[in-house]
């Protein structure tokens, strides 16, 4: 172990005796947590052991692949002008810590989006983001200093050595070569080098694109939480934080590797652009490389070597030298435009006609494509996005426009807001305004074929039954009114002529809280009549501006005996006559 650590330590750390104080410094101010031999491994035994959720806990969630064994400065992510004496420094760690410190943007903000679904999904658990960033740092070197594009996805594919038994675990394929390639053994895949094995249970769509992606940083995050919250730990808790720890690889050295990459973390970090992060360059199978974990930068993977390696020559310090990186497309984003939405209403239960449409532009106003742009709906509101989420992740076109999905009204009426943003950058969104109205109809046609007649003192034989209509289609859940008014031209409630029972069997003549059916049908209860007669009027109307005025007749009956032929034939004809109803909208 001492010689591993000595092979990692920075250039300036020239004698043993000065690797030595690194470590001890290191131990005692970096990894306050950390065990010593083997205890934590035995404390934690049930951790490395088979797993009841048939996860494979014994290979963890890498199969125990190599990782990166650079250490973290010795320094704090912000360090004083003058080095403590206690606690000098190695190498350049001072004028390293800034950059060590500094996490590519998209996947940070990975990272923080998984400890707040975690936050939510398992509150027990106690997941710190900066846990995940430790062991992003140790797997991938945060996905090789953020080789990712703006949805998280990695641009070269990362891929830890071949587990054929080789130096390494024995893992014959279990995906068929999905993710790693390899259709004869596993490898470990993507930023946080999860087995494909392990993948098939632990995986996670932490972008809402409906795929589960080892090689996307959202998705990798995500199940990497999930994954180390298993078995109801409570990661504040420093023993189960170790126990998680270890069952993602079962090894002391990583578990002190991963703390002290987490305790400094925790002083303190920041956002650099994808593709600037800091690359590690020492693994634990001894060999060396930008790539990912095992694997070369162009994605080839590599075994352990038995040769011992060769002693170098020092070679004169030089200045930094490294290529400035191209900033992303999300880098570039100044601001968010509409892009010519169109105003947003709609009906209760309907689909809004239009979509958001939302443009990225650089401070100069030029558009920028494949950048991802969150829609979340805001306000006291049950509409969603098609599919009945809330929220909606898009990459904007060629045109850098982004197009949401058509939202669709819930029955909660009012106005409520559609916020976009930039995923992975704060600057300047777009809120947009949206509002829900109520289920309304602009046509009433009455039903009913016969006419609609009652003696004195005695019921309608037929209840009034109407259809409603919106637009030629039926309107469904639409509230309206029922009055029995005065006349054509004065809407006032009558006080004499038919009316309708309310649950105490008392007379009433207006009827509210009406609403049609799933068919825009609406039966109203029985209609009685007092000692009046005369032609009445029953007036319905609903939401929208619907109105029809339906005709009623109260008239004695017939007191002859013995009608002649055309009498009987002409009170034949009068009660066949349709009922007098008019219409408007």
């Amino acid at each position: 172990m001492a010689a591993q650590f000595g092979r990692r330590l920075r250039k300036g750390a020239a004698t043993t005796a000065a690797a030595a104080l690194a470590v001890a410094a290191l131990s005692a101010s970096q990894a306050p947590g950390a065990t010593s031999g083997d205890t934590g491994r035995q404390a934690n035994a049930g951790a490395s052991t088979s797993a009841p959720d048939g996860s494979g806990a014994a290979d963890g969630a890498t199969g125990n692949s190599p990782y990166y064994t650079d250490l973290p400065p010795l320094n704090s992510p912000n360090p004083s002008a003058s080095p403590s004496a206690s606690a000098p420094s190695i190498g350049t760690a001072v004028s390293r810590g800034a950059a060590e410190a500094g996490i590519p943007a998209t996947v940070l903000d990975a990272y923080k989006k998984a400890e707040a679904e975690l936050r939510s999904s398992k509150p027990g658990c106690n997941l710190p983001w900066q846990l995940l960033a430790a062991i992003g740092k140790v797997e991938s070197g945060q996905a090789r200093g953020g080789d990712v594009d703006a949805e998280g996805n990695t641009l070269h594919r990362i891929l830890g050595p071949e587990l054929d038994g080789n130096g390494f675990a024995l893992i014959k394929d279990t995906d068929g070569g999905q993710y790693d390639g390899n259709s004869q053994y596993d490898q470990a895949v993507g930023p946080m080098q999860f087995i494909p094995s392990t993948w098939a249970w632990a995986g996670r769509d932490g972008n809402g694109d409906g795929v589960k992606d080892p090689n996307n940083v959202y998705d990798a995050a995500l199940a990497a939480g999930h994954y180390l919250c298993r078995y109801g730990w409570d990661l504040s808790v420093q023993a189960d934080m170790n126990s998680a720890i270890l069952s993602y690889n079962n090894s002391q050295d990583y578990l002190n590797l991963v703390l002290s990459w987490y305790e400094f973390y925790r002083k303190g970090t920041h956002s650099v652009p994808n593709g600037t992060g800091t690359l590690p360059t020492h693994r634990s199978d001894g060999s060396t490389g930008s790539g990912g974990s095992g694997s070369g930068s162009d994605g080839s993977t590599t075994k352990p070597t038995t040769s011992t390696p060769k002693p170098t020559e020092p070679t004169p310090s030089t200045p930094s030298t490294t290529p400035t990186v191209p900033p992303t497309a999300t880098d570039t984003v100044d601001h968010l435009e509409d892009a010519g939405t169109a105003t947003l209403t709609a009906m209760a239960g309907d689909a809004f006609g239009k979509q958001i449409s939302t443009r990225a532009e650089t401070k100069a106003g030029r558009t920028v494509a494949k950048v991802r742009v969150r829609f979340t709906i805001v306000g006291d509101t049950d509409a969603t996005f098609s599919g009945g989420e809330d929220t909606a992740t898009v990459t904007t076109d060629s045109k850098g426009v982004a197009v949401a999905p058509a939202l669709q009204a819930g029955e909660k009426t009012g106005d409520f807001t559609v916020h976009a943003s930039v995923v992975g950058r704060t600057v300047k969104g777009v809120d947009y305004d949206a509002t829900v109205t109520a289920r309304a109809a602009d046509t009433l046609a009455l039903v009913n074929t016969t006419a609609l007649t009652c003696t004195p003192g005695g019921e309608f034989a037929d209840q009034v039954q109407t259809k409603a209509t919106y637009q030629g289609a039926v309107a469904d859940k639409v509230a309206a009114t029922a009055t029995l008014v005065k006349s054509a031209d004065d809407p006032s409630e009558n006080d004499k002529g038919p009316y309708f029972k309310d649950a105490n069997g008392n007379a009433v003549r207006t009827l509210t809280d009406l609403q049609t059916d799933a068919d825009g049908l609406l039966t109203l209860p029985k209609l009685y009549a007092d000692d009046t007669t005369g032609t009445f009027l029953l007036r319905i109307t609903t939401t929208g501006g619907a109105t029809l005025t339906v005709e009623l007749t109260v008239a004695a009956a017939d007191s002859s005996s013995s009608p002649s032929p055309s009498a009987s034939a002409s009170a034949s004809a009068s009660s066949s006559a349709s009922p007098s109803a008019s219409a408007s909208s």
